[in-house]
């Protein structure tokens, strides 16, 4: 008896840790948003897409990147793939713009269609609660892996769960990238 009274104690511990670990975890659908425009961008909407959240910049090496990520979204949009876009001004002053300066930007130069977001901190203690989830493992689940530079890409499933962090010099079009929107889970 006392062996079976410790299995069923031992069982029902593990069942509430794994309890509490799920209450725990967060996906994409937790976070709403600012766009550009001001309007609250609910990331529940998005449930069933594919989506590649990147933190961009108008004034960096990287910038030519805009044009093959709206290139990428009009490729595979119908196929329930989405870009979000978050302008930020964390590494050497390359978004010093406003809200309404980088949107013309984006109009302009690259004429990009895919959503773009307020500009937010990506790193340091004013991180945007969306990107604390992105890259600290005990709120997304998967791994710790801070934003390193402009144009670095997080790529969720259509659960909302991250699936992997591309490196802010990997192409948006990379083979990477390529095989994982047209994978069909």
């Amino acid at each position: 008896m006392r062996k079976f009274t410790y299995i069923l104690f031992t069982l029902l511990l593990a069942v509430n840790i794994v309890k509490a670990q799920n209450e725990n975890k967060m996906d994409l659908y937790d976070f709403s948003v600012k766009s550009i425009d001001g309007t609250e961008f609910d990331m529940s909407d998005l449930k069933g897409k594919k989506v590649m959240i990147v933190n961009v910049a108008s004034k960096c090496g990287l910038t030519p990147q805009y044009e093959e990520l709206q290139e990428l979204y009009e490729q595979y949009k119908d196929l329930g793939f989405i870009i979000i876009g978050f302008p930020a001004n964390n590494f050497n002053n390359q978004e010093p713009g406003s809200n309404q300066e980088i949107k013309e930007f984006c109009d302009a130069k690259y004429s990009i269609t895919f959503p773009v977001m307020s500009k937010i901190d990506v790193v340091g203690e004013n991180k945007a609660p969306i990107y604390q989830w992105l890259t600290e493992k005990d709120k997304n689940g998967v791994i710790d892996q801070e934003v390193t530079w402009n144009f670095q890409k997080y790529l969720i499933d259509r659960n909302g769960n991250l699936k992997a962090v591309v490196m802010p010099k990997e192409s948006p079009k990379s083979k990477e990238i390529i095989a994982w929107i047209k994978d069909g889970k």
